[in-house]
């Protein structure tokens, strides 16, 4: 539905804010805690910063230390402070594309930091074809496809010669107004 194009259009209008991101990758579905080593990564500079339980949890938890598997409460706590520390410079905003293949452990860590941002200057937004029932419960914006004038327009802006008029309704019904597959099949 053009979910990573409304991301950019998020990151375009996002005046003054830090901007990071992750993205969920389906072959690193099972290695824990891979999505959030990606969104967490340009702030593990501020890990002194934390209380020494939740600092220990992340650096076990990224492979940094070693030990045991950390309590999965604690990296919550830890990614939520290092969020907090890190806007209290600038407001940040936090992108999560794809959110369908993260890892279940940074899931399940940023679902569990999503509940908790109040008074922080942060945003978190998530990306997925479908939510997992780890942020099934958060306030949700559903993209359908494009309205058929709509969708029928969008295709005649990228056709490069004449279609036959029963080959783009069968385009625009097929597509069910998907605007990827629109911009998508006429290159193809």
């Amino acid at each position: 539905m053009g979910k990573t194009a409304l991301m950019e259009y998020v990151v375009d209008r996002a005046t003054g804010f830090r901007v990071t991101r992750a993205a969920g990758v389906q072959s690193e579905m099972e290695l824990a805690f891979a999505g959030l080593h990606q969104l967490l990564a340009p702030m593990l500079d501020r890990l002194e910063r934390l209380p020494v339980p939740q600092g220990d949890a992340l650096r076990t938890a990224f492979g940094v230390s070693p030990g045991t598997a950390p309590d999965p409460f604690f990296v919550g706590l830890a990614a939520l402070s290092l969020l907090s520390e890190a806007a209290e410079e600038q407001p940040l905003l936090c992108l999560v594309d794809d959110e369908q293949w993260l890892d279940r452990a940074s899931a399940q860590v940023l679902a569990f930091v999503a509940r908790r941002l109040e008074a922080e200057s942060v945003g978190l937004v998530f990306a997925a074809r479908s939510p997992s029932a780890d942020i099934a419960a958060l306030p949700q914006l559903v993209v359908e496809g494009l309205r058929e004038d709509d969708a029928r327009t969008l295709l005649d802006s990228v056709l490069t010669g004449p279609l036959d008029a029963v080959v783009r309704d069968r385009i625009v019904t097929e597509t069910r107004g998907n605007p990827l597959a629109l911009l998508e099949l006429p290159r193809g």
